[in-house]
């Protein structure tokens, strides 16, 4: 997001993330979905649409219930706020309560937990894969009709959580103050005093857990140990040069924030539309990349389980997956769709160039990291 809490651009193809083997072997719980079709089916256990009957049967389910919960879903992170219209727009009869739209992936699940039984409690979740991993018993197994499209190290095999859309950390400036930094090194110049910002706090959001995993391997570290991450950012306290403000496109425009460390389709998004910062520009550091991949979830608990299923439909869809290309991020099934061809062939054209060599961690790195960061982060920027 340019917000706070969560979450541009992204180079070759998807084929740079499946290399990561995610190797995820978390098993679905709850019961066995029911024979499918008519009204006799239980939304809450459909695995799939074929529980359903077909997709329109899901259709009127979704619209029957009338209501999709959604949380932490910025309008203007990865282009959320067309899709969401985009979305109302193909079902009105189905209305859509944005809520928190700038909260943590960390804090999704603790509204999950929080509103458990009511109908505020949030359908559907957008996560960070760390704490996609610690929260599988939160979620409920789905795939979805284009599941066999999606590669297999963006995904957990029965479906409790699924990549969608995804990027390269990335260090956006205000080119009227600063010259593009090169190296990392470069941030701890006298020059930066108290201008250097990450998007919220990497034990609990992902982009600022992403900015972590960069700084270590651009550190000569790798992901198997975040230290020189986390030895980075103490350095940077100790100059002065971090600056802990929450950054938005505003702290961005009015110069509060004048570089950051964030997602690159994030970063980008500062320079756009009448309130940007027409002299933003964004770099992805040469070297080791790092990408990450935002993951999608249905809450087990959700009090529209059927419209949680569509929203996710919804989101696979060749459609809502140009948009997310439309947002600067790069899709999950863009490696199919290219081949298909529906991929918006403009819109992949214009993805900026990245490294050659591209990391992504693992779920044993993750944790690990998520572990060593919980335990050193506070008392290394205090």
């Amino acid at each position: 997001m340019t917000n706070f809490h969560r979450r541009a651009r992204i180079g070759a193809g998807i084929a740079l993330f499946t290399t990561a083997a995610l190797g995820l072997t978390a098993c679905a719980t709850g019961s066995e979905a029911p024979a499918s079709g008519g009204d006799s089916v239980d939304a809450a256990a459909a695995t799939s649409v074929e529980d359903f009957g077909t997709f329109a049967d899901l259709e009127e389910a979704a619209k029957a219930e009338g209501q999709l919960n959604v949380i932490a879903l910025p309008r203007d992170w990865a282009n959320y706020g067309e899709i969401l219209d985009l979305f109302a727009e193909k079902y009105p009869e189905i209305t859509i309560n944005e809520a928190s739209p700038d909260v943590s992936s960390a804090e999704e699940i603790q509204a999950a937990k929080t509103n458990e039984g009511l109908d505020t409690a949030p359908d559907v979740f957008d996560l960070g894969l760390t704490v996609a991993l610690q929260n599988t018993d939160v979620f409920a197994p789905y795939q979805v009709q284009t599941w066999d499209e999606i590669p297999d190290a963006l995904k957990e095999k029965t479906g409790l959580f699924v990549g969608d859309y995804g990027g390269y950390m990335s260090i956006g400036y205000d080119s009227s103050k600063f010259d593009a930094p090169e190296s990392l090194d470069d941030l701890k110049d006298a020059a930066y005093k108290g201008a250097v910002a990450i998007n919220g706090d990497p034990t609990q959001a992902g982009a600022a857990f992403a900015a972590v995993g960069l700084a270590t391997v651009q550190s000569d570290g790798s992901l198997d140990d975040f230290q020189p991450g986390i030895d980075f950012f103490s350095d940077l306290q100790k100059a002065g040069n971090l600056l802990k403000v929450d950054v938005t496109t505003a702290t961005v425009a009015s110069g509060e924030t004048p570089v950051v460390f964030d997602w690159d389709y994030l970063n980008a998004a500062h320079a756009q539309g009448d309130d940007g910062n027409k002299d933003w520009k964004v770099v992805v550091l040469d070297g080791t990349g790092y990408a990450g991949y935002y993951n999608q979830a249905i809450n087990k608990d959700a009090p529209n389980p059927a419209a949680a299923r569509l929203w996710q439909e919804f989101l696979y869809s060749d459609e809502v997956q140009n948009l997310w290309l439309k947002g600067g991020a790069r899709p999950a099934r863009m490696e199919a769709m290219t081949e298909a061809g529906t991929i918006d062939a403009d819109l992949a054209a214009a993805l900026p160039e990245v490294p050659s060599e591209t990391v992504v961690p693992t779920e044993e790195q993750s944790t690990n990291a998520g572990t060593l960061l919980g335990e050193k982060w506070a008392a290394a920027v205090q």
